[in-house]
């Protein structure tokens, strides 16, 4: 009896209910058939449905012969009649395809018309005699505007000559429940099951947006968008099937009763959905073009207009338009962007995209991308509205405002007028640029009002670190007071300093450093910024001031009267432009001495001072380039006697190759960088010897690792980590700065990591919640990377052979970096495997074949990487792992619940409900891949990378090695002595 075209759309149990209350409700004594209330309940499944008996009209032979002893005349159909049905109708239905009946309607009369369903109640004379003087009760598909409608199916037929009489009440009340629910159909709303096909649309309330189907520029294809309805040619603000498009007119939309929303092609595929799903089995969904140009899908049956199954806003492409967010949902990872179009024919995602910087902690900005390359960065918020537009002026009439929005689920921007007959509308170009435009209410024309990037000074980081761009300038660069270029080359091309400036004098964190205000200028890039939003300026400062490392301060909401709000910034300040207006004010930390020669700057000598002192300092500058010469051809000697190139002859089993000059530092200038190594400033020891921050007097922050005195077999490790990491350059790579070979002192410089290793996060029960899933999710996506670097996409095949936890550092924005090559073994492009006699690394971490036979390659590293994974997913150690009803360690009880299909219990606790279910079972899986017991069965590391990204089923994984089921000592008898295992890793380490 199911209609066929439902396919495996239906639930039985649903269908077996609804033909049974359908029987109750025709049965053939009115006192049998259930009240409404009743039926009601029964259809939300409550109690147990009794028996049905006959049903009226029972037709055992023909439909004439079963209704001739019912009394009916044409007339006394009026007898029932809800509404009379006005001329627009007969017009509607003269011009109606019947779907069963061949041929055109010819002539008609329409009789009644229930306006609570969509059932119409005529007679009309066809082509076809075999029909004429029939009557017919037709079912509407849907009404396509004022006066039209089409016609689905005749429902049921009988005739007036057997002066038969029936009530179209029960007859509407039967087909309402056993054919489907059909309600009036209002022009904004998508009903369930109702079609929208190509040349239909439907129309916000307010007459401003419009659903339907397009086709963009000059391209045929048809994409299912909202668009503003009264502009000509229609601009369109949303695409569904942005990357799916349809090659003709055979598109049709349909919504389900489990709230999705779906676009067919003509063969009733698929091709976009929104994929979202009502929870609840007794949901009636419905879609709804609001006013505001969103398309939501909610539950009609919920008066809350704040619980929606869907909606448009959250996934927008290059237009964003009033109420709309930009920024993060923190529980779930998921950000809400904006995405340039290909063309201006093709709306598929181009290369663009303006996103925020939602992470917690930090404050939020906005960034033009052209794939993963900042291009712009548009002024930081300043409390109402985005500094640094000083071109771009409101429309006095319509306000405007911008509110961010940080709590503990989301952080978000969304702009807002306070009136909704003014559009407007933010756009993301295929070049490149966000354009702002609004809507001229008297010609409905659009008008440009701002495009970013508007001048050289927008480009990102145009003038380099501690640099200042102006457009009032004949040089567009130049360094902030305080400050000189880096490359003294860069002044006769001062219009972009990519090498940027350094401090004029070094500070040294003494009691007469302070802050030079600078007013008017675009905020620099907060990426390496801390944001304090209770603070005050004055608090703000006497907390950059007690802190060394704080390069500067500036309140990002001074736009408003309350003064609150706190940016600390750490390391190099980046992307300054100065603004002739509505910029903001920066507080730079300065040298004593530097402040004391520019305060005294502000009060001139006098014309005769100057006249007397002008030719001392003339001779005392000769005088001091002469020393200067002197000095710096004496330093270059004493650099070419000093450098050492770090060189080693190898036999043809060795693995390293060739040699490489690395920058030397002198002792003296690290000696200086770490307070003389004071004991302040160690930041950890491992199997080399202790690891230091220092500051150099540029303000560069390092890492120093010193080699201890003691440690002979040290000296292999040192030459092997300078020659391996120098020819290494990967943003998930540690960075050498250099090295230090003077006396009996061996150092490597690094760059310093403030956020230092991974494991003093997820092993530490009270900062493990300081990392949570994207950022996890994110830090697991960026060592598969650097490992790929490594392994396939450098000029050497490296394998780190002490890929672990501890080794994993994180910068300023908890970018993972892979760190300690002392282990490290180069490759031959012919090569992929080695062995050796000396096993090391770090325990919990080797893979089997390395422990047991000594045979490393690039799969070891696979290995570790995959006990990684766990790691930061449980947050527990595999080494030392326990838990109350097995012996197994982490890997071991990983595989338990995978076989259990309980991996989900693996999650650390700590992470709330931030985490995303696929991606964390995706991990867990990609894990117990990688660390199979043998070598062979283990992905490489490029299929690692693809399998993160979402590409691709994953096969199932094999026992892990070193599946431990009795004593973790007991599994490890037939491996080598640990003493050569952890002597040279730095796992004890506190950070770099």
């Amino acid at each position: 009896m199911i209609d066929t075209s439902l396919g495996d759309s239906w639930s039985m149990s649903q269908v077996l209910q609804s033909i049974h209350i359908g029987l109750l409700c025709v049965q053939q004594r009115a006192e049998d058939r259930p009240d409404t209330r009743s039926v009601v309940h029964m259809l939300l499944g409550e109690g147990t449905l009794p028996s049905p008996k006959q049903p009226g009209f029972f037709i055992q032979g023909s439909e004439k012969d079963s209704v001739t002893n019912i009394p009916l005349s044409p007339s006394s159909l009026n007898e029932v009649t809800l509404s009379e049905i006005n001329g627009s109708w007969n017009a509607a239905v003269k011009h109606a395809r019947v779907g069963v009946v061949p041929g055109w309607v010819t002539s008609f009369e329409v009789l009644t018309k229930s306006p609570e369903t969509n059932f119409v109640f005529f007679s009309f004379s066809p082509t076809k005699s075999s029909f004429v003087g029939n009557y017919y009760l037709f079912l509407i598909d849907r009404v396509i505007g004022v006066g039209r409608m089409i016609i689905k199916k005749i429902v049921i037929m009988f005739s007036p000559f057997n002066q038969t009489r029936i009530s179209i009440l029960s007859i509407t009340f039967f087909f309402l429940i056993l054919v489907r629910t059909c309600t009036s159909i209002d022009t904004n709303t998508i009903s369930m099951y109702q079609n929208i096909t190509d040349g239909e649309t439907i129309v916000s309330k307010n007459d401003k947006f419009e659903l339907g189907f397009f086709s963009p520029g000059s391209s045929k294809n048809r994409y299912l968008g909202i668009w503003f309805k009264h502009t000509s040619p229609h601009t369109v603000v949303w695409v569904a099937n942005r990357e799916t498009p349809l090659n003709n007119t055979s598109g049709m939309v349909k919504l389900d009763s489990h709230g999705i929303l779906s676009l067919f092609d003509g063969g009733g595929t698929v091709i976009w959905s929104t994929n979202s799903s009502a929870s609840e089995t007794t949901v009636n969904p419905a879609g709804h073009l609001l006013d505001t140009g969103n398309l939501v899908i909610k539950d009609a049956n919920i008066v809350s207009k704040e619980i929606l199954l869907w909606q448009s806003f959250d996934h927008p492409g290059d237009t964003s338009i009033s109420g709309m967010k930009m920024g993060k949902n923190l529980i779930t990872g998921r950000e809400i962007y904006m995405t340039s179009w290909r063309s201006e024919d093709d709306p598929s995602p181009g290369e663009y995209t303006v996103r925020c910087l939602m992470v917690k902690g930090k404050y939020p900005q906005i960034y033009i991308r052209k794939t993963s390359v900042i291009e712009t960065r548009i002024g930081p918020y300043n409390g109402i509205e985005f500094a640094g537009q000083p071109n771009y002026k409101p429309n006095p009439v319509f306000i405007y405002k911008v509110d961010m929005v940080i709590n503990q689920k989301e952080m978000y921007f969304v702009y807002t007028y306070n009136s909704t007959a003014f559009s407007n509308r933010l756009l993301a170009t295929p070049g490149g640029k966000v354009e702002v435009w609004h809507l001229n209410m008297s010609n409905q024309g659009w008008m440009l009002d701002l495009a970013l990037p508007f001048d050289s000074c927008d480009r990102y980081g145009f003038c380099g670190p501690y640099g200042s761009c102006s457009t009032v300038t004949y040089s567009n660069c130049g360094c902030l007071k305080g400050f000189e270029l880096k490359d003294p080359k860069e002044v006769t091309s001062a219009d972009n300093l990519s090498g940027g400036c350094r401090r004029s004098r070094a500070l040294d964190c003494g009691p007469g450093e302070g802050f030079l205000k600078f007013s008017s200028m675009k905020l620099p890039d907060t990426q390496n910024a801390v944001f304090e939003g209770d603070m005050s300026l004055r608090e703000c400062e006497v907390a950059c001031k007690n802190n060394c490392s704080c390069t500067a301060y500036a309140n990002p909401n001074s736009a408003r009267n309350d003064e609150v709000g706190c940016l600390l910034w750490f390391g190099e300040l980046i992307d300054i432009r100065a603004y002739p207006q509505n910029g903001q004010d920066l507080y730079v930390r300065l040298a004593a001495s530097e402040l004391s020669d520019l305060h005294s700057s502000f009060h001139g000598k006098k014309q005769a001072s100057i006249r007397v002192i002008l030719p001392i300092s003339v001779g005392l500058v000769v005088l001091g380039l002469l020393i200067l010469a002197f000095y710096i051809r004496r330093k270059k000697r004493r650099l070419g006697r000093g450098v050492k190139v770090l060189d080693k002859d190898h036999d043809s089993s060795s693995t390293k190759k060739g040699s490489i000059e690395v920058p030397l530092f002198s002792l003296s200038t690290i000696s200086k960088a770490t307070s003389n190594f004071s004991i302040n400033n160690k930041l950890g020891e491992g199997g080399f010897g202790p690891v230091y921050k220092g500051v150099l007097e540029q303000g560069q922050e390092i890492a120093v690792k010193r080699l201890s005195k003691s440690s002979r077999q040290g000296l292999d490790e040192f030459e092997n980590e300078a020659i391996c990491i120098a020819k290494l350059q990967h943003r998930n790579l540690v960075k050498l700065l250099g090295y230090c070979i003077q006396r009996d002192e061996t150092m490597l410089i690094y760059e310093y990591m403030p956020n230092k290793s991974l494991d003093l996060f997820i092993f530490d029960d009270k900062r493990k919640s300081l990392l949570d899933w994207p950022q996890r999710f994110h830090i697991i996506h960026g060592i598969a990377g650097g490992l790929l670097y490594l392994h396939q996409d450098s000029r050497l095949r490296v394998v780190h052979r002490d890929l672990k936890a501890g080794n994993i550092l994180l910068d300023c924005d908890m970018n993972p970096k892979i760190s300690d090559f002392g282990l490290a073994r180069m490759f031959k492009e012919h090569e992929s495997e080695a062995n050796t006699k000396r096993v090391v690394g770090t325990l919990g971490y080797i893979s089997p074949e390395y422990a047991v036979n000594g045979l490393f390659s690039v799969k070891s590293d696979i290995f570790s990487f995959g006990v990684l994974v766990l790691e930061i997913v449980s947050g527990e150690k595999n080494r030392g792992f326990v838990h109350e009803d097995h012996h197994d360690n982490l890997l071991g009880h990983a595989w338990r619940l995978h076989k259990e299909g309980k991996s989900l219990n693996l999650i650390d606790t700590s992470l709330g409900d931030s985490w995303s279910i696929s991606e964390v079972l995706r991990s867990i899986q990609i894990g117990l891949l990688c660390v199979q017991q043998r070598a062979e069965d283990r992905p490489d590391t490029r299929s690692v990378v693809r399998m993160l990204l979402g590409e691709g089923t994953l096969p199932s994984p094999k026992q892990p090695g070193f599946f431990i089921q009795g004593s973790e000592m007991d599994s490890m008898t037939n491996i080598p002595s640990p003493s050569s295992i952890n002597e040279v890793t730095l796992s004890g380490i506190n950070g770099r």
